[in-house]
């Protein structure tokens, strides 16, 4: 990713989501939903384990050492056949001492440098790059060869100081696999990674280290600190020598065993609907290469076959010198990092990785592949980072394409983008292309599915990835962006209509190394029923704008945010994270586009921008938008197929306003696109929300007042008018509390928290009707129209504001969200002639003021909302996890609708009288708490809380106030579990087996306070009647339960991998959690275990041991604490570079609500954590629900449904779905 493409990225990200758009992941309940962490499309997507193949082995194989020492012969390895090789002459050194010549290594090839233009000799060996304005490199990066052609690169970052992150990138993923290897390279990145002695010795120094595979690479990486915390020493020899022992793996039977159960269990827990769907969507987009046919989770059968000589081939023929590229980013020395590498790193060899190629023909398939690597695909092409594929380009006639890409550089005779069938292939068939009209050619293909729920449109032209190096391809690339934000931002505040055809929309093109192309994507939601309404309107505004561009106020909206990003991030300068520095490093340089530092990003952005045409914006438009103009009859088409992906439920019959077949697809598509399109027109924005006058006049009605802070941790009272360290707490004289913190590290950002005490336990507690505080919520987040302004012109007030809001209702709580600029924005012009808007903490509060006495409830709003919650409830019924999570929380709280989903029937009778009053209810100024953090002047910031806030009536919303009435139910904790505890058995129906199970039980809130108000302070001093006094006053701090929770929680974690996974090779993964309410009393622990549907119970069970043998037979060690305390510090360390942990930190502070929560409970953190025994921790345990008669448990399976006994078509294809569940996927993380 360019800079460019960056910092537009982050500021569309603020754009798109728009001040009212809500993220799509809402979470109903705190157990809702699977552990797995789904990230959106990105600009990166990697791989976390998926399916495997499996290698016939052969056991009689032997080496194939010429022992007469003589030279290498092509014949000899590739069985008679010719071809170029690097190798072919090379001298090899002697392996193990003996002086026998080795071999050269099938697969080096010459190739096009990893480092791109990172190489110190790229201007020297690319005589012919002469750009006009090229742009500047970042003069911080070394980067270098050593001379077995191991590469690196080196960034020296001081953000966060004293640590540092190591990437070791290997350039051979799933796509380089050969057909009796498919899942290999997944297999092999566990194995090469859990059978790491030398990582074992980062254990407890609060490193972190992990490993992805994707289709184009496997990377393994390690954070560190610089040296470790107990003894100082350094610690990049050691993280390099981790990596190094991935290199020189040893392939054991006992951790290939290990690893086949682990790999086997995550083909079984990724293998979600949306994980099948991601499938469907990305084998048909590159349906004429090997992606299609290459999912990195691979074919049970192989995974189920493969001998350690299989898995050690794989590693010998990919993990080799010339294939690797080392990243180190953070706080090193360039120049002792160099050595470092070369110590480590320089003694690897080609020829000794081949010498322990065990299967001949392998070996010589793999010379077979290397040669037609670099003669036919992108990979050789253009980036060595790429898979080695070739695309079906989607482009406009006549646009200037590198004639490599478009044709091979040597036609070869063999089958590289596997389009001959072969046997393990699923029998299936999406290259059936439609010709619409004259050249005009989509690619469809739909998917069925029982699980399904919503329609879905996926529509993608694959076009050339630009290499943004000079000025002029920079100035195309924000020309671009600007494009996209104004389409998107069309689609979301003009799409959310009273009655809106799509439930969710995206376009956009992204630069994917991954897939070796850039992607240009429309995603569509709609409800079955209305999928070709949502087609013809989104189709209609992507045309309006290829037809007519953007105007002049959208040139100059999203001008001015990309100008406002470049200027945050070279304000952040040295500070950006050694993470995120290197994220934008390896997609840089992956891409081929120049890496800048921040202020030289900043330079080129501004000089770009101050001669930005509209016409130069509306260019680009038309080119991203050409694939979809091209159908209208009078347009010449584009070179290329269009390609769509519908997926559908199931059920739906020929004559059903649902069904949706190829033919009906392609021809919605088609008849879309000959509707006439208008411009469109300027929408007036608002530069400020509320007059001036009106809040002198505020000002003179309702003065406002300071207030000291009060606390109920034991803290002093703070006065009214003092500045204090971290934070400034006060109360204004309406009652509303208020925290301010200043945070440099997210340079010009803000974030503000509104916490509203209550949520849907004040729903049920003043007697709302069910789910009103919650559709309430969503639908604040649906509308957004204040005072005089409509809903449109307050989210384009936002777009220009760079804000964005997100308003949730928990169990406990109403919590409004904002990210902002703290600088001016909404600015428009450049240099001297720029007129400065107002500052973004400015405009955040004049958005809480109005939401809080001038909000206006709108029926279409109220509309949006239901929808969203029937969506998510259906979903919630078709969802394994989910639904199991849903059964077993309706035992554990007597179906209390607290803690539970909210209905269909529910939804639909909340009208909106009763929403707003639910809500309205919960934002009385006494109730509330205001929480800033963020790089700005804590005075100003004060005065602004003054003037917007303070002035607000304490009597504000006095007529929505509601008392509590008499209920049965406790209020205000958790249910008692009833006991003894029970077993919940799930079925769902669905064509893939699938299993997860449960095992929860009764355990203390964050700040340990159980359900029936006692506190584990309490009950440890209780258990421990020997304890000194010292340990007394120890356990009687305030965090020491918050403290105590969250190390168990890293203890049982890791008990749970070495149980679970790693001794019974029952799971793939195990979780621990709890609910971590902080304002209700109690809670629950919940572990989740996915497995076989054949090994649930055992894993079950297996769990449940763990947990009992942590109480008794393997108590808690010394050596556990230490590490869980190193985790838990440097989270937390971690986390304090951002504004929002601030304010989650902040909130609760001065809530009488949350007694133990002070601001001790910032400034004692680390001396709480460092205080705490294994003794204490075995007592705190003891709190937990842990017995057997406590214990709730479930399972939840997956049946065939009825009727599908035999597999057909539709069940074919899922059993092929190959990525993880996530917007055309992520990486395998191992």
């Amino acid at each position: 990713m360019t800079t460019s493409q960056r910092v537009v990225s982050k500021s569309l990200v603020i754009a798109l989501a728009i001040c009212w758009y809500a993220a799509p992941g809402f979470a109903w309940s705190s157990f809702m939903g699977p552990a797995l962490a789904r990230p959106k499309r990105s600009v990166q997507y990697g791989y976390h384990q998926e399916r495997t193949m499996v290698m016939k082995s052969d056991d009689t194989k032997s080496d194939s050492d010429d022992s007469s020492g003589s030279g290498f012969s092509l014949a000899n390895i590739f069985g008679g056949k010719g071809g170029d090789s690097a190798a072919a002459t090379a001298t090899a050194p002697s392996l193990r001492g003996r002086n026998k010549a080795l071999e050269p290594h099938p697969s080096v090839r010459p190739h096009i440098s990893p480092l791109n233009r990172l190489g110190p000799d790229f201007n020297n060996s690319h005589p012919e790059v002469g750009e006009q304005d090229p742009l500047p490199m970042h003069a911080d990066v070394k980067s270098g060869t050593l001379p077995n052609g191991f590469s690196y690169v080196i960034l020296p970052n001081k953000s966060p100081p004293g640590r540092f992150e190591a990437h070791l990138q290997v350039f051979s993923g799933s796509a380089d696999e050969l057909e009796p290897q498919q899942g290999i390279a997944h297999l092999t990145e566990h194995v090469a990674y859990m059978g790491s002695r030398k990582r074992e010795r980062l254990f407890g120094t609060g490193s972190q280290t992990n490993a992805y595979t994707d289709f184009h690479h496997t990377v393994f990486y390690a954070a560190c600190p610089v040296k470790t915390p107990r003894g100082g020493t350094p610690m990049l020899p050691m993280a390099l020598d981790a990596l190094l022992d991935v290199m020189e793996a040893r392939v054991e039977p006992s951790r290939l065993e290990k690893e086949r159960a682990a790999v086997l269990s995550e083909m079984t827990m990724v293998n979600t609907i949306e994980y099948r769907v991601e499938c469907q969507i990305l084998s048909t987009l590159h349906r004429e290469n090997r992606l299609a046919k290459r999912f990195p989770i691979g074919k049970e059968t192989l995974i189920r076959n493969w001998k350690t000589d299989d898995v050690r081939t794989w590693h010998r023929t990919h993990y080799r010198p010339d294939n690797v590229l080392l990243y180190l980013v953070g706080d090193v020395s360039t120049e002792e990092a160099e050595a470092i590498i070369a110590e480590k790193f320089g003694s690897i060899t080609a020829e000794k990785q081949a010498a322990e190629m065990k299967i001949p023909e392998i070996k010589e398939e793999a010379g077979s592949l290397a040669d037609a690597v670099v003669k036919s695909t992108v990979k050789a092409g253009q980036s060595w980072h790429y898979p080695p594929v070739r695309h079906d380009w989607c482009i406009p006639t006549g646009l200037e394409v590198d004639e490599k890409l478009l044709k091979p550089i040597e036609i070869v005779d063999y089958d590289i983008h596997l389009q001959d069938p072969y046997p393990l292939d699923e029998k299936v068939d999406f290259l059936e292309t439609k010709e619409v009209q004259d050249k005009k050619m989509i690619r469809p293909h739909i998917f069925r599915h029982e699980l399904l729920q919503a329609f879905s449109l996926h529509l993608f032209a694959k076009r050339p990835v630009e290499p943004v190096v000079d000025l002029k391809s920079f100035r195309r690339s924000l020309a671009r962006r600007v494009a996209l934000a104004a389409l998107q931002i069309r689609l979301n505040v003009g799409g959310r209509s009273d009655d809106p055809a799509f439930t969710f929309v995206e376009f956009n093109q992204l630069d994917s190394a991954r897939e070796g192309c850039a992607v240009c994507s429309l995603d569509m939601t709609a409800e079955p029923t209305r999928w070709k309404d949502a087609i013809c309107k989104s189709l209609a505004e992507i045309r309006k704008l290829g037809l007519y561009g953007v105007t002049q106020g959208e040139m100059e909206r999203y001008a001015s945010s990309l100008m406002t990003d470049a200027e945050q991030l070279a304000a952040q300068g040295d500070r950006i994270s050694h993470g995120d520095q290197l994220a934008y490093l390896m997609e840089t340089v992956a891409n081929g586009h120049t890496f800048m530092a921040p202020m030289q990003s900043y330079h080129v952005t501004a000089q770009a921008l101050s001669t930005l045409t509209v016409e130069e914006v509306n260019l680009a438009a038309a080119e991203l938008c050409s694939h979809i103009s091209s159908f209208h009859k009078s347009a010449d088409p584009v070179e290329g197929p269009v390609i769509v992906v519908a997926c559908t439920p199931k059920g739906a019959e020929p004559g059903d306003v649902a069904y949706c077949d190829e033919d009906s697809l392609v021809q919605t598509i088609y008849d879309a696109c000959q509707a006439e399109v208008e411009p469109e027109e300027e929408i007036v924005v608002p530069h400020s929300l509320v007059p001036e006058e009106k809040i002198v006049e505020a000002m003179e009605t309702n003065k406002p007042e300071w207030m000291g802070g009060s606390f109920t941790d034991g803290t002093p009272d703070t006065a009214p008018n003092s500045l204090t360290r971290p934070f400034t707490l006060r109360r204004l004289g309406n009652g509303i509390r208020i925290g301010v913190a200043q945070n440099q590290a997210e340079s010009q950002r803000g974030h503000l928290r509104l916490v509203a005490p209550g949520g849907r336990d004040a729903e049920k507690r003043l007697g709302f009707k069910k789910g009103s505080m919650a559709v309430g919520a969503r639908t604040m987040q649906e509308g957004g129209a204040f005072g005089p302004w409509t809903r449109e012109q307050v989210e384009l007030f936002c777009v220009d504001h760079l804000l964005m809001v997100e308003i949730n209702c928990s169990e406990e709580s109403l919590t409004v969200d904002f990210v902002f600029p703290t600088t001016n924005v909404g600015n428009v012009g450049f240099g001297d002639d720029i007129k400065l808007g107002i500052t973004g903490t400015e405009s955040v509060m004049q958005i809480v003021r109005e939401i809080l006495i001038g909000f206006k409830w709108e029926e279409d709003a109220l509309g949006r909302s239901k929808q969203s919650f029937r969506s998510a409830h259906e979903s919630l019924l078709k969802n394994l996890e989910g639904l199991s999570t849903e059964r077993i929380m309706e035992e554990m709280t007597t179906n209390d609708d607290r803690f539970l989903s909210i209905d269909v029937d529910a939804v639909n009778s909340v009208t909106l009288d009763e929403a707003k009053d639910s809500v309205m209810s919960q934002l009385q100024p006494s109730n509330l708490e205001i929480s800033v953090s963020g790089d700005f002047d804590v005075v100003e910031v004060l005065e602004l809380i003054y003037k917007y806030i303070g002035t607000i009536p304490s009597d504000a919303n006095s007529e929505f106030k509601k008392e509590s009435t008499d209920s049965p139910v406790t209020i205000g904790s958790v249910p008692a579990l009833a006991e003894p505890g029970r077993h919940v058995e799930l079925e769902l129906p669905d064509s893939d087996p699938r299993a997860v199970a449960y095992v929860a039980g009764s355990a203390p809130n964050a700040w340990g306070y159980l359900a029936d108000g006692t506190t584990v302070a309490e009950r440890v001093l209780e258990a421990d009647k020997k304890a000194s006094e010292y340990d007394k006053r120890r356990r009687s701090h305030p965090l020491f339960a918050h403290v105590a929770l969250s190390l168990l929680s890293e203890i049982a974690n890791r008990r749970l991998f070495s149980t679970v996974r790693e001794r019974k090779q029952l799971t793939y993964d195990a979780n621990f959690s709890f609910t971590g309410f902080e304002r209700l009393l109690g809670g629950w622990f919940l572990v989740t275990v996915t497995a076989s549907k054949e090994k649930a119970q055992q894993a079950l069970d297996a769990c449940k041991e763990t947990l009992a043998a942590l109480r008794k037979s393997n108590p808690i060690t010394a050596d556990n604490v230490e590490s869980a305390k190193r985790v838990v510090l440097n989270r937390h360390e971690g986390e304090l570079r951002t504004t929002a942990y601030w304010t989650q930190l902040m909130s609760g502070i001065q809530e009488e609500s949350v007694p133990l929560k002070g601001p001790l409970a910032v400034t004692d953190f680390h001396a709480v954590v460092e205080s705490i025994t294994p003794r204490d921790l075995q007592l705190a345990l003891e709190t937990l629900g842990l017995n057997d008669d406590e214990l709730y448990t479930a399972i939840g399976r997956t049946v065939k449904p009825e009727g599908t006994e035999v597999e057909d078509e539709d069940e074919q294809l899922v059993r092929q779905a190959p990525v993880i569940g996530m917007r055309r996927g992520g990486a395998l993380t191992g």
